[in-house]
């Protein structure tokens, strides 16, 4: 049985709300989200420099909003020491959410430990079990969830809202305040505020997700040329965020 939800009759008015700010600043739309949610709203994080830059400002703007990630069992250990820094310096819980044990260890048991490597349809299988499926759970109940997702990443996102309606994951608002920004401005943001980030980052990966789907990359290539880099180009996406 499918977990996607109707949408709340509530959404519509808050996504003409959200959208009537345009282009406004990530910090006028996490101050609209804060007097018209708080608490049902929530950061998904993965904890690149896109969602550090985000929590920072919730935490300067928006301090009632959540922030939940979605831990697979496959995330770096920078990633997990990253997490454990946020805790302290913000003071926030940050929510977790695990896939469901009975669905990892059919997969493993049936197909192996890198079976998302075969193709794309077993790839997709992977992430929809370690990502996809925890993140309806963990929206579960909200109004809207915010996310660190920027047109300049890759071709797929080159058309990104600032608000949109989310329909593929339970029918609720969905808010990208960073839409807008440079790479060059997410990293001004962080060193002239002092916010933490991944030391992968150092690495040369500048984004982030399980470990053995993500590798440092080269100057010339894309910010998403890291994932998945066995697939096609216009494959670069897991589910949690639908193709355009």
């Amino acid at each position: 049985m499918s977990s996607v939800q109707s949408t709340s009759p509530e959404i519509p008015p808050l996504l003409s709300e959200a959208a009537a700010l345009g282009e406004a600043s990530a910090q006028t739309l996490l101050e609209w989200v804060e007097q018209r949610l708080g608490s049902r709203a929530a950061i998904a994080s993965s904890f690149g420099a896109e969602d550090m830059v985000l929590i920072d400002l919730a935490r300067k703007h928006a301090p009632g909003v959540r922030v939940f990630t979605l831990d697979t069992g496959r995330l770096p250990p920078e990633t997990y020491e990253l997490i454990e820094v946020v805790r302290r310096r913000y003071g926030i819980e940050v929510e977790t959410y695990f896939p469901e044990r009975t669905q990892v260890e059919a997969l493993e048991s049936a197909r192996g430990y890198f079976s998302f490597r075969q193709d794309l349809a077993a790839r997709k299988e992977c992430c929809a079990i370690r990502k996809v499926a925890p993140l309806r759970r963990a929206l579960h109940g909200r109004a809207a969830w915010l996310t660190g997702l920027r047109r300049e990443q890759s071709l797929n996102r080159t058309d990104v809202s600032v608000a949109e309606l989310d329909s593929t994951h339970g029918g609720l608002l969905k808010l990208n305040p960073l839409a807008a920004w440079s790479r060059q401005q997410v990293w001004a943001y962080i060193q002239e505020n002092g916010v933490p980030y991944n030391a992968l980052h150092d690495r040369g990966y500048p984004s982030i997700g399980c470990a053995p789907c993500t590798r440092a990359v080269k100057p010339y290539e894309d910010e998403r040329a890291g994932r998945w880099w066995w697939e096609a180009r216009e494959h670069s996406e897991c589910g949690l965020h639908p193709v355009r």
